[in-house]
């Protein structure tokens, strides 16, 4: 292409994209200058996705957790120390049948999430894996929120019929506890991530009985 051409399509390009401007009432040059900020902010908005929370599994196991206290009793008392993540672990405990989870916090703190309350009296279990959902402050992990799969016989006289809930517990400064009960369903996994990356926010329920 000769450069008066390109000269000539340079011009009928500006002509007609005053025109544009003109109609929208907008100056050519804020038009452009627009134009050219959204380019830039592209990559900022690939960088809020890229520092998303994260998911971090660890084991709920027996035989990959320290046992602490353990009963041949009918009621199956057992207690057991479970590897966390950034210096938390989890404590497993059981009686009755029935299984809760506390999340100890690195400095030894204590916070029962009191899950045959809030998500089902009967008898019951967790599952296999703990899911932290992960942020980073200060360059450094940190656990958002906890999310357990709690699995409940609530019909008697159905003893092999089960419910599988995911209990989403928020881990802040000032409280650690559940605060969305998801009942089972296709998208229960991504409904609870969901409900995990905004729990913080949440009001515990227990508070809600």
């Amino acid at each position: 292409m000769s450069i008066t051409r390109a000269a000539n399509v340079r011009e009928i390009f500006i002509e007609r994209e005053q025109r544009m401007n003109k109609k929208t009432k907008q100056p050519f040059q804020k038009s452009r200058l627009s134009i050219v900020m959204g380019m830039m902010l592209v990559p900022g908005l690939t960088t809020t996705m890229a520092q998303s929370n994260q998911s971090v599994y660890t084991s709920l196991q027996a035989k990959q957790c320290r046992t602490l206290k353990s009963s041949n009793s009918e009621t199956g008392d057992y207690e057991g120390r479970c590897q966390g993540v950034a210096g938390y672990t989890l404590l497993i405990s059981e009686g009755d049948l029935r299984q809760n989870v506390t999340v100890v916090t690195p400095r030894g703190v204590k916070h029962s999430l009191d899950l045959w309350e809030v998500i089902s009296g009967g008898f019951s279990r967790v599952g296999p894996n703990a899911e932290w959902r992960m942020t980073k402050q200060n360059g450094k992990p940190l656990p958002v929120a906890l999310i357990v799969r709690f699995i409940a016989n609530e019909d008697a006289a159905q003893p092999n019929k089960t419910t599988a809930y995911l209990a989403v517990s928020k881990i802040t400064p000032n409280a650690i506890c559940v605060t969305n009960k998801i009942p089972p369903g296709a998208k229960a996994n991504s409904d609870a991530r969901v409900a995990a990356d905004a729990a913080a926010n949440q009001p515990c329920l227990k508070n809600q009985k």
